[in-house]
């Protein structure tokens, strides 16, 4: 069974039981001995919010990518799924690619030339050339598609799970896969992936939390507290949640924005 509950002893006394939206949820079972524990709770540090951008209140975000000075994003819904080439200044939509029409969209990487994208629950990905959109190819994956991301070797797979799967970025057969922990106990809903200097930085699904993971281990090294950011954003729709996270290695910028979210923050984590 899965259970959503305040994470007092794992996230520390600044997570209060009345925090809105609620803590990152853990399997309700008692700490795996064979999984790793942490000795203290990951620490919490609440990113500085430098800029806020325009951002397409049309936009079910479901995962979020800079390069070469603008964005890549793919959206969800079935019927409504996208990838769309977005420019930051004013969110305005430079080019779109439908996806198949009866599917759920989901997260989204860049490798080499070439977009790569997910579905939801059909076990489905597509390729897709990064300079015209044009879908290229379709492959098949085992499981469900959340979010998506690459550390130069391989692509990084959630699947709303605790898990990040690892995959080929040729053949995408799997090549290993962790279990996330804080303290010892997974930790569940990881969804929107973004690699950032070593690090994969991971949307926990209706949280202001965003996970700092240790590939090698799969330990919560951190979390980046975003409840005060969220609290700016005029939106009232449940399904409305942070997800999509973006950086640029080039400026060292990190981006974070959320589904139907009609802004884009550029934001600081505090040294």
């Amino acid at each position: 069974m899965r259970l959503l509950f305040c994470l007092l002893p794992l996230l520390g006394a600044s997570l209060a039981c009345s925090a809105t939206p609620p803590a990152p949820a853990l399997e309700d079972r008692p700490v795996d001995t064979a999984l790793p524990s942490d000795a203290a709770p990951a620490p919490i540090v609440v990113p500085t919010v430098v800029a806020r951008y325009p951002h397409d209140t049309g936009a079910f975000t479901q995962g979020l990518l800079w390069h070469n000075g603008s964005f890549y994003e793919s959206t969800g819904q079935v019927g409504q799924s996208q990838i769309r080439h977005v420019r930051l200044a004013d969110g305005k939509v430079l080019q779109s690619a439908a996806v198949r029409a009866d599917v759920f969209g989901e997260g989204m990487a860049l490798w080499k030339n070439d977009l790569v994208s997910l579905s939801w629950q059909n076990g489905t990905g597509w390729r897709w050339d990064r300079a015209t959109l044009r879908q290229k190819s379709e492959f098949r994956y085992l499981g469900e598609g959340w979010g998506l991301t690459q550390d130069g070797r391989r692509l990084i797979l959630s699947d709303g799970t605790s898990e990040l799967r690892f995959l080929d970025p040729v053949t995408f057969a799997e090549q290993g896969r962790i279990r996330v922990t804080a303290n010892g106990r997974p930790v569940l809903n990881l969804n929107e992936l973004e690699y950032v200097k070593g690090e994969i930085l991971a949307n926990v699904w209706q949280t202001a939390m965003i996970a700092r993971i240790d590939p090698s281990t799969g330990r919560v090294k951190g979390w980046l507290d975003l409840r005060s950011l969220v609290a700016q954003v005029p939106v009232t729709d449940p399904d409305a949640v942070l997800n999509g996270i973006a950086y640029d290695a080039t400026k060292d910028r990190l981006f974070v924005t959320g589904k139907y979210w009609p802004s884009l923050f550029e934001i600081r984590i505090p040294n």
